[in-house]
């Protein structure tokens, strides 16, 4: 007789590939994922779940998925792979990184993650026992979160969010919390997005509880359609609108007073810096009145407890951590730190830390001598002190230029880990492809072959769906446990085959299990795994460091239980010390992006549209997805949008095949003709491959043909290493294909 069980648990990658979070109900039927559903007894989602999620089963089984371990028989490219054993796979690959170690040093191998899922634990377990210091996500600048991380730690020490309750247990109903009055959507489409550790419709939640919004956007996307006010920036000018929401909100004396005067540093130089940004001036620069920037100021100032969510685009501008320092200082004067219906301080729940994000976190895993020993030999790290001393990522666009000249140490080997490198995150991506087609040896683990790992694979390790895995996470709140449902074939978890790998290259490992490696995550929270499992798999912080309200009052921030926040001088540094110790700006200021209808005039004459990637969708997450039949119906073919206006002019019919050019080169699109982009825009999706055309080289799944990120460009981080890049805001010219 079938049998049917239900598996509760909560999702990360792989699978949806998303920042994870939400609750699901896996449905096993005779050892088979039948169907999966959001699960509504989990605080996190209650119930809802995207259509990636959904499609789970299509996922799992899909005839395409790789289900056992493959190494190249044939040329790097040429599509030739052959089935080998776990066995065969563990030793190769551990006999290669050691002779890479043995002979150019530990250094010389590149630990290569695609977005903030949940890999991050995985690869820096295995990168820091292997001894290398070299953690890379390949996006120029580091450009997605890490700047605006690294901008609130420069200012408070800490991490902020937009306060939706999320780490209460009683969600909206409890008395603590207050829904944000206003609410800024900077730069995001939370219905649409993946935010990080954050649930887009917990805004709409907010809304149905009385929130008011003001959207910065320069789409009509269909959260700025429901926006009191609704300010169409022009991309990459997100720190000029800052500073100009600034100079309002302190010259017109709409800041918090007594909170500025007694927790924040360096206000009297801030007050000076805005004089720069009149309205008048963030207006000229923006492309947005000048009364709506007022407008929204007040706004926001007058609505206290107000709350800003953000998006990726911030850490795009010129200067990406410099934008995001600015709107940091909007929540931080008016008083909406920490406070019921503000940005809240977020930890991680409990305090265990499966992902690291900081500098303290990997001390705390792997101790300072090693972390300080290995910083040193860091890609960038010569030239960029903040990716020595703030965060373990080596920096990518030095990466590049590092593989290129094998200055001052050569780049050998690399372990790609959910990671589509050329499809998704790397720009320059055919100088990508030949400077990596240099290297010695190249492993990847992974689901799906796709044109990085078809193009330069040595070797191919199956992974394991999150319905197939034990993992945990605590990403700010709740703590839950990832729970295994099922098995599929010979696919392995991240976590088991990177735990087996660092106890073969590193004699002193300590752990034998996954699970033993969780448990002594948890200690300190009186829990196991099995424990947290066997409650409901999730458990909200207690009272204490992980869990808001007004910690900075009540000694929770700093390491010597005093009052005031986690920085030198206790205060939120509107001066920022930490940029001050290495030679930066330590205020705010805006910088115009390299290429740009201001700083490139004559460049803007043959290529009149300012063109940006990376609008979300609920069908793909990224690079994924493109081969799961239920989600490439919703989104078919790779597309531009294109205004009305613009498109009748260029004689560009809704659905036709387009040209997307500048002096890089050109990709080939669909045109969606919607009045939801202005005229001077061209909003393009990105992460496009083709699955179902020839993965062989030199078609790689068309990745060269159709990938938007042909037409972007390295080398344009921000002066300490972290923002900027081109995917939001380069020129183009759009052309209808007449073939």
């Amino acid at each position: 007789m079938s049998t049917e069980q239900i598996v509760r648990t909560t999702v990360w990658s792989a699978g949806p590939g998303c920042h994870g979070g939400c609750g699901a109900k896996v449905y096993v039927k005779d050892g088979k994922v039948v169907k999966v559903e959001g699960d509504e007894d989990h605080p996190w989602s209650q119930g809802r779940l995207c259509p990636r999620a959904l499609a789970m089963t299509q996922y799992m089984y899909h005839p395409d998925r790789i289900r056992y371990p493959m190494k190249r028989v044939g040329k790097r490219g040429e599509g030739k792979w052959e089935r080998i054993s776990w066995d065969e796979a563990y030793d190769t690959v551990e006999h290669r990184l050691k002779e890479l170690r043995d002979k150019y040093g530990a250094e010389s191998v590149v630990f290569i993650q695609g977005t903030g899922r949940d890999i991050g634990g995985p690869i820096t377990l295995l990168m820091y026992n292997y001894g290398s210091p070299n953690w890379l996500s390949p996006l120029t600048g580091i450009g997605c979160y890490t700047p605006r991380l690294v901008a609130m730690h420069a200012t408070m020490g800490d991490y902020c969010v937009m306060d939706a309750s999320q780490f209460l247990a009683k969600r909206y109903d409890d008395p603590e919390w207050t829904p944000p009055r206003v609410i800024i959507v900077w730069g995001q489409n939370p219905a649409a997005a993946d935010p990080d550790g954050f649930y887009g419709h917990w805004v709409i939640d907010c809304m149905k509880r009385g929130s008011r919004l003001i959207v910065i956007d320069p789409r009509t996307n269909w959260i700025a359609s429901r926006a009191e006010l609704h300010l169409q920036c022009r991309p990459g000018t997100d720190a000029a609108m800052a500073l100009g929401m600034l100079n309002v909100i302190i010259n017109e004396g709409l800041y918090d007073k007594e909170f500025v005067d007694r927790w924040c540093y360096g206000f009297d130089e801030l007050k000076d810096r805005v004089q720069q940004y009149p309205p008048e001036k963030a207006s000229e620069i923006t492309w947005v009145p000048k009364e709506k920037i007022i407008a929204a100021a007040r706004l926001y100032a007058t609505s206290k407890p107000a709350a800003i969510q953000w998006g990726q685009t911030i850490d795009m501008n010129a200067e990406g951590a410099v934008a995001a320092q600015a709107i940091n200082h909007i929540w931080a004067i008016t008083g909406n730190i920490d406070v019921p219906g503000g940005n809240v301080i977020a930890k991680s729940s409990h305090g265990v830390t499966p992902y690291p994000f900081s500098r303290t976190e990997m001390i705390n895993l792997y101790g300072e001598e090693l972390f300080t020993r290995l910083s040193e030999k860091r890609i960038g790290a010569d030239r960029y002190p903040v990716i020595k001393n703030f965060r373990a990522w080596a920096q990518p666009d030095v990466f590049l230029e590092q593989m290129e000249s094998g200055k001052p140490y050569p780049i050998k080997g690399a372990w790609l880990q959910t990671c589509n490198f050329l499809s998704c995150m790397a720009s320059d991506i055919r100088r990508q492809y030949e400077a990596l087609q240099r290297l010695d040896f190249i492993a990847f683990v992974d689901l799906f072959l796709n044109p990085t790992s078809q193009a330069l694979g040595d070797i191919f390790l199956p992974a394991a769906t999150f319905a197939e895995k034990q993992s945990l996470r605590s990403w700010w709140a709740p703590l839950c446990a990832i729970v295994k449902a099922t098995e599929v074939d010979e696919c392995k978890s991240d976590w088991e085959i990177n735990l087996e790998l660092a106890r073969r290259l590193n004699p002193r490992f300590p752990y034998k299990t996954v699970k033993e490696l969780f448990d002594d995550r948890l200690k300190g929270t009186g829990k196991t795994y099995d424990s947290l499992v066997e409650q409901g798999g999730w458990e909200m912080p207690p009272e204490g460091p992980t869990r808001p309200y007004r910690r900075w009052e009540r000694g929770l921030l700093r390491k010597d239980g005093k009052p005031g926040f986690n920085t030198p001088t206790a205060k939120v540094e509107l001066w920022s010390t930490f940029f001050e110790q290495y030679g930066y700006d330590p205020l705010p200021f805006y910088e115009e992006q390299p290429e740009s209808p201001v700083s490139t005039p004559e460049l803007y004459k043959e290529y009149p549209l300012i063109l940006s990637t990376g609008a979300r969708t609920q069908a793909f997450f990224h690079s994924e997805h493109r081969m799961i039949p239920w989600l490439r119906e919703l989104e078919p073919d790779p597309n531009i949008q294109i205004n009305p206006g613009t498109a009748k002019d260029l004689g560009i019919m809704n659905g036709e095949w387009v040209y997307v050019e500048n002096h890089r080169g050109r990709v080939k699109a669909k045109a969606k003709v919607t009045p939801e982009v202005p005229p001077w825009l061209i909003m393009a999706a990105h992460g496009w491959w083709l699955p179902e055309t020839e993965g062989a080289k030199p078609n790689l799944y068309g990745v060269f043909e159709v990938g938007i990120n042909n037409l972007m460009q390295m080398g344009q981080q921000g002066r300490c290493g972290f923002g900027g890049g081109s995917q939001r805001s380069v020129l183009c010219r759009v052309t209808r294909i007449r073939d």
